[in-house]
């Protein structure tokens, strides 16, 4: 398994991202070219991402290399996360258990709601008016 990356794809809302764990790293999280921290300013977005690897207690085992597009920071953070966890299980099936009790293998379903014809967004309606 030395020299072999971990390779999974992670989406929310918007948002697609494509991880890379290369194992025997020093903990180097990458995202777009930019250090981690950088990219994703708020601490919740930061724990966000790092959740699944501090779960099984691999944070300072892998280096992380990311490219994610589409929706906002918070899509990608959780984009991010599902694709650490998914690549996680490649790596290990046995840190399947740990990870599906924490809800991290599930992909969040919700997206936003299309607007509907004759209303002002997708269920706030105009001012009604009797006369």
């Amino acid at each position: 398994m030395v020299g072999e990356a971990f390779a999974a794809t992670g989406r929310r809302k918007e948002a697609s991202a494509s991880v890379r764990l290369i194992p025997d790293g020093k903990g180097t999280i990458t995202i777009n070219n930019r250090k981690f921290e950088d990219y994703l300013p708020r601490l919740v977005l930061q724990y966000s991402v790092v959740r699944p690897l501090e779960l099984v207690g691999l944070r300072d085992t892998f280096d992380i290399k990311c490219s994610v597009k589409g929706g906002g920071l918070g899509g990608q953070a959780d984009a991010i996360q599902l694709g650490i966890a998914r690549a996680l299980l490649k790596y290990d099936s046995e840190l399947q258990a740990t990870l599906k009790e924490k809800g991290l293998l599930t992909r969040n379903p919700r997206e936003k709601e299309r607007k509907k014809y004759g209303l002002a967004g997708a269920r706030k309606r105009y001012q009604f008016s009797k006369r």
